[in-house]
């Protein structure tokens, strides 16, 4: 039962995050990039008031899954590294922090790409 409302918890917080971003395409001309940036500086800003933790811990991958979750793993690295390494750690510790994930989502948008030819829409 309690493996189930982990589960639970996951989908409802993450569900929510995109209900929202669904809400913001649905009635703003906001494009999808700026909705990414939005959601990755408030991620960012939450787990600067040390909130965004709190749900993380609350709702595990439901809440670092989404890219709010990414902007709260760059704080939360730069913080650490700039406790360690001072001012230096601040600029690099973050990008330390999602190393490993930048470069999987990198690699594997080529491979995508290699593997499926892409075409650009015609207008």
């Amino acid at each position: 039962m309690d493996t189930f409302l982990m589960f639970v918890k996951a989908f409802l917080v993450g569900g929510t995050i995109c209900l929202l971003g669904q809400i913001i395409i649905n009635y703003t001309h906001l494009t999808n990039g700026k909705i990414l940036v939005i959601f990755l500086v408030l991620g960012a800003i939450l787990q600067g008031f040390g909130l965004y933790e709190k749900l993380i811990e609350f709702a595990g991958a439901g809440a670092s899954v989404p890219i709010s979750g990414f902007g709260c793993a760059l704080v939360k690295g730069a913080v650490k590294a700039a406790k360690e390494e001072g001012f230096w750690g601040v600029l690099k510790g973050g990008l330390a922090a999602c190393s490993l994930g930048i470069t999987v989502a990198i690699v594997s948008g080529y491979a995508v790409s290699v593997i499926f030819k892409p075409k650009t829409k015609d207008k």
